[in-house]
């Protein structure tokens, strides 16, 4: 089910860097208004910044996509802003630190899951019925690469971003009939700042040839096929070509995949 977004308003999480704000500047550009969440007040207002003389089609809201009850009070913010709500994106996210399972802390698996998980729950349980009310709506969930193929030191990240794919594909087969378009994306590695964004440090091998050829999507490239992606009424985008790779690769082999990316996360982990 296709969207022309001109027009339209879309409320999307994780506004105020990286993929997210991309995904802002890009339904800006195409003419739909927007309300930015993020956490970050300064990033937000660095995004308006960015927006240039489009600001004035965007709105922010600071607040934490985990603090339940702001996130319910949000519609009737959007609403009484924007006048109406037509699509929800859900861009935010977290990483974990790189570590094994046994080294990890249980308050930073929950802190992952919910950021990740529940932050997407919140807020579409929270838009949905709002959504349901329109005659066209979107709802598109960013999960990850590490949704469908297991990350040695991102166990706690990619359990997360499995639930967000499972939950996203069961809201497309609960929302069949209606007016709401539902699109899950899975993006491989991406140029952004997640790894400061999530508080936590990366210590990369001191082998020369660590990373090398490894190619990431840009932040600006990955936030056009979101957007392109609500604009197709696509059931699923897979961003990058390794994400691309993976998920043949994942269906195909299942343990040869497991196996390739445990392989290439072992300098990693050390």
């Amino acid at each position: 089910m296709s969207m022309d977004v001109k027009g339209k308003v879309f409320v999307v999480t994780g506004g105020g860097n990286g993929m997210g704000r991309e995904v802002v500047i890009g339904l800006i550009a195409r003419g739909a208004r927007v309300a930015a969440v993020d956490l970050s007040e300064a990033g937000l207002a660095e995004t308006v910044e960015l927006a240039g003389a489009a600001s004035g089609m965007l709105t922010t809201h600071a607040l934490n996509v985990t603090d339940r009850k702001a996130v319910l009070a949000l519609p009737v913010a959007v609403v009484k802003a924007h006048g109406q709500v037509d699509g929800l994106l859900n861009v935010a996210g977290i990483i974990q630190r790189f570590v094994k399972l046994q080294e990890l802390e249980f308050e930073e698996i929950e802190r992952v899951m919910n950021v990740n998980f529940w932050g997407v729950v919140n807020m579409t349980k929270a838009f949905l019925p709002a959504l349901l009310a329109r005659p066209e709506a979107a709802v598109l969930n960013v999960s990850s690469m590490g949704g469908f193929l297991p990350v040695p030191g991102q166990a706690a990240y990619g359990a997360s971003k499995a639930a967000v794919k499972l939950f996203t594909e069961a809201l497309y087969a609960e929302t069949r009939g209606t007016n709401v378009s539902v699109t899950v994306v899975f993006p491989g590695g991406v140029g952004t700042n997640i790894t400061a964004n999530s508080g936590v440090e990366i210590k990369m091998p001191e082998s020369a040839d660590a990373g090398k050829g490894y190619k990431t999507t840009s932040a600006v490239d990955a936030g056009r096929q979101i957007v392109e992606g609500v604009e197709k009424g696509a059931y699923r985008v897979v961003i990058g070509g390794d994400a691309k790779f993976m998920d043949r690769m994942s269906r195909l082999s299942p343990r040869r995949a497991t196996e390739l990316i445990a392989k290439q996360m072992k300098a990693l982990l050390g």
